[in-house]
């Protein structure tokens, strides 16, 4: 990665944030249930499913890459996501299922990017088990993206979404219940649900990484 030595700003220590990613794990991982009263059934059989959390690498410091998903989409319509989905029969493993639809989605080469580490699975209200895979993009990158699942690549910050202070709870009504959840609001951008709630916990292990190193 020619510009990983030359990244400025607070985020550039990139071996931090793999040691962090690295570090023994106090999360069990992270839910939609985590900020409501009810939690998953116990009869759930989570499909598993896999998302990149690519970091580009910008002369002005690591950028999350996210998607804006189709407006016509079955599930999530119009709704900010990291390129992911499901795991196929055909995937060698949840880590080869994150880097093909990272391809499929915004046409992001897997020898463009270098894995730093995983964040703990998500459990999704909708069924899913979803494993985050961490990794540098090279300055190289050019997104060109499905139409047909994605309306907009767009990039966010590193040093916004590792800012506990920048996220917030919400909450609306879906399927006839209240639900709370975290968002981390962007610009124009309205990141929140599973997406924030990664996103928050990719915050904590970084924060306790720092606090260890202090």
């Amino acid at each position: 990665m020619p510009l990983e030595a030359d990244i400025a700003g607070e985020f550039d220590d990139l071996a931090r944030i793999e040691s962090a990613l690295a570090a023994p794990d106090t999360h069990l991982g992270s839910s939609d249930f985590d900020l409501n009263q009810d939690g998953a059934d116990p009869s759930w059989k989570f499909r598993p499913a896999a998302v990149l959390v690519p970091l580009f690498l910008s002369p002005d410091g690591p950028k999350l890459i996210l998607t804006k998903r189709a407006a016509h989409l079955k599930h999530h319509p119009g709704q900010v996501a990291f390129p992911g989905g499901k795991v196929d029969a055909s995937d060698a493993s949840i880590e080869d299922a994150a880097f093909r639809e990272a391809y499929e989605e915004i046409g992001l080469l897997r020898k463009q990017t270098r894995r730093i580490g995983t964040l703990p699975p998500h459990k999704t209200v909708t069924g899913f088990e979803v494993h985050p895979i961490v990794a540098t993009v090279s300055p190289d990158f050019i997104s060109r993206s499905d139409p047909g699942e994605v309306a907009e690549v767009f990039q966010v910050p590193l040093e916004h979404v590792l800012d506990p202070a920048n996220y917030f709870i919400e909450g609306r009504v879906w399927m006839g219940k209240p639900r709370r959840y975290y968002v981390v609001p962007y610009g124009p951008y309205y990141i929140w649900g599973a997406t924030a709630r990664m996103l928050r916990l990719f915050a904590e292990k970084l924060g306790q990484s720092n606090a260890d190193h202090r």
